[in-house]
């Protein structure tokens, strides 16, 4: 399924000629852009863009598929507009679950948008991880939508009947104590962190695996001083100068004074974000929804 939201994305990327144009348009940064339009290349199976090193071109599949978005994005307005008129009417109860880090940085941005007030949704929201919420959808009823995330080929599993939706991804980043020295943003290979104390996963998990297996593949064999799955209770810990740490880009949000975070280009992973739907709860406004939580997620852009 093609997110409406990337297509906005390609009309002004082609209008504008450029990624960086069109994240300030939008109000995105250029990686969610580039992100963005990855993703519909994925989606529609086609190439939509010769790249190189100072510019984008688009192709004639591009151009093709700008001609028929206008329409598509008309329609996707008018279909705003009726979501919006059923407002006094009877709305729709959604039953959703999502974990920690969306429910704390995403999901109170959803609430706060006057389009999420026009779609006539009551929300009940159950917070867990990502196992738990899918156990909701598993045994019949308790949740109509779960937001979960993958980290790489993980264990992860759900229901082939549930229709899955790529939201976005979160990508992770190598963080330090700022009392190390080492500037923001320094460019370290993987290897010279070797040896370094680092706060990791309580091993055993499946996001703890494929973390051992990519610091491992690097070269990078850490000093184990901590265990820790909470993300915050980690970048506390970092800033207190107790050791480096792996987290994600929404955790950095909330970034405490005292860390900075490193570019490492041999680490390179990220919590693949998807939504997870009954299909027969995948209404209109369900989907405006999802929609709108794509749309907020991609606007975050990186924290780093």
């Amino acid at each position: 399924m093609i997110n409406p939201v990337h297509l906005r994305t390609l009309v002004e990327v082609t209008r504008l000629g450029s990624f960086a144009a069109a994240a300030a348009r939008l109000g995105y940064t250029a990686s969610a852009v580039s992100q963005q339009m990855s993703a519909l290349e994925r989606d529609t199976g086609v190439a939509l863009f010769l790249r190189s090193a100072r510019s984008v071109q688009p192709t004639d599949a591009a151009l093709v598929m700008v001609r028929h978005a206008a329409k598509v994005l008309t329609d996707i307005e008018a279909l705003m507009a009726a979501a919006a008129r059923t407002q006094d009417s009877a709305s729709q109860e959604l039953r959703l679950g999502i974990f920690p880090s969306l429910a704390t940085y995403v999901l109170p941005r959803i609430l706060a948008n006057p389009a999420w007030k026009n779609l006539g949704i009551d929300l009940q929201v159950s917070v867990a991880e990502p196992a738990r919420t899918i156990q909701g959808l598993r045994t019949g009823g308790e949740l109509d939508v779960a937001l979960v995330y993958q980290v790489g080929q993980s264990g992860l599993a759900w229901p082939h009947t549930l229709n899955r939706q790529w939201i976005g991804d979160d990508n992770f980043r190598v963080v330090l104590p700022a009392a190390w020295g080492i500037g923001a943003g320094s460019k370290v290979a993987a290897d010279h962190l070797s040896g370094m104390p680092w706060i990791v996963h309580h091993p055993g998990t499946s996001d703890a695996t494929v973390i051992e297996r990519l610091f491992a593949s690097c070269n990078l064999h850490p000093r184990v001083v901590a265990y820790s799955d909470d993300f915050h209770a980690s970048l506390g810990m970092a800033a207190a100068g107790l050791g480096a740490a792996l987290v994600p880009e929404l955790a950095l949000l909330n970034r405490p004074a005292g860390v900075v975070v490193l570019d490492v280009p041999e680490i390179r992973l990220a919590r693949n974000v998807f939504a997870l739907l009954i299909n027969e709860k995948k209404t209109a406004r369900v989907q405006l929804f999802v929609d709108l939580l794509a749309d907020t997620l991609q606007k975050l852009g990186t924290a780093g």
